[in-house]
């Protein structure tokens, strides 16, 4: 069975025993997923090996450790990202070891040896100035489908604070557009399946406006309401990684019209969400509010973005022992989806 594919199993993997038995959430599952669409990405393009191809034998050796250092290096992965990569194949590995041990056993033994990478304490937050989101907001060109698209899907990253994948995942349902007595809401759903709905400013609502009558999106179409709010131009439902490609083009762009700004060596779509907190922070918004819009389990999550300045620092130190209350609003190969439909629900 050692050469035998392990694509069966992988499915078993995630279609019974991660929503069934381990009872993983859907966001939690699909991170899941995408690291093994870039691990398969990464033996398909870099090693030639086609998905139906992939064994056990070929994932054992030092071919998993390479596929880690290939996330930072030619994909520019943070030591967070590698972690949370490695941590998907490694609940795999232990569950491939109870289905087929002696198949899995050099898989598993592979995988276990590589240590969890550990992460620099003084990396920073990575966040994008006022200025610096105005200037990238001016980029996407609007007179295309594309452009429009664009800059919406960027608005809408930086007024939610919506991680990738909330982004991705929010439907039509989800809007609720502002009226005369209520401003422009949106409905986010986070780890754990735990919603939060966001309020976005009256400029965001514009070019929202704006881009759902260029696409003909009713919100108020009962027909309508499961459809996703931004979709690629191949798939409805929008994926991480196109997500990552649009932030992509436009801040290389940014930095080649910008070169004084834009100094950060990456910036991420999480740059985003970093971007709103700091700002939230700056104009005196509190820590336990800026936690209920960003989802936080913890204030302590929420803490980091004090140590952006002193004066951040200082205004987290006085707010620490008040009592904290709960807030109410707040790219792969194309031939994988065909071949895994599985990593592609």
């Amino acid at each position: 069975m050692i050469n035998k594919s392990i694509v069966p199993l992988l499915e078993e993997f995630f279609s019974k025993y991660l929503p069934d038995i381990k009872g993983l959430s859907e966001n939690t599952i699909t991170a899941y997923q995408y690291a093994f669409q870039l691990l398969f990405g990464f033996l398909g393009d870099v090693k030639g090996v086609k998905p139906d191809k992939v064994t056990f034998e070929t994932l054992s050796g030092g071919i998993i450790e390479e596929f880690l250092v290939h996330l930072e290096t030619a994909r520019g992965c943070s030591v967070r990202t590698r972690n949370l990569r490695r941590a998907a194949i490694v609940t795999f590995a232990k569950f491939a070891a109870k289905k087929s041990f002696s198949a899995a056993l050099p898989f598993y033994s592979a995988i276990i040896g590589i240590p969890k990478k550990r992460e620099p304490k003084d990396a920073g937050i990575k966040y994008f100035t006022k200025e610096e989101i105005g200037l990238l907001l001016k980029l996407p060109d609007t007179t295309s489908s594309i452009g429009q698209r664009d800059v919406t899907l960027l608005c809408v990253l930086y007024s939610t604070g919506a991680r990738a994948q909330e982004l991705c995942d929010i439907m039509l349902k989800d809007v609720n557009l502002s009226t005369t007595i209520q401003p422009t809401k949106i409905r986010l759903t986070g780890k754990g399946n735990k919603s939060r709905v966001v309020i976005i400013p009256d400029s965001c609502t514009v070019i929202l406006n704006g881009y759902l009558r260029s696409r003909n999106l009713n919100i108020k179409d009962k027909s309508m309401q499961m459809r996703h709010l931004f979709s690629s131009q191949t798939n409805e439902h929008m994926s991480i990684s196109c997500v990552e490609g649009i932030v992509h083009k436009y801040v290389i762009l940014a930095k080649e019209r910008y070169p004084s700004l834009f100094c950060l060596s990456k910036y991420t779509p999480h740059s985003f969400r970093h971007a709103i907190a700091v700002h939230m922070l700056e104009a005196g918004d509190s820590l336990v509010t800026i936690k209920a819009f960003l989802g936080h389990t913890s204030i302590f999550s929420t803490a980091i973005y004090a140590r952006v300045t002193p004066e951040l620092a200082n205004k987290y130190l006085d707010e620490r022992g008040k009592p904290l209350q709960d807030v109410v609003y707040a790219n792969v190969p194309q031939s994988l989806p065909q071949a895994l439909p599985f990593l592609y629900r």
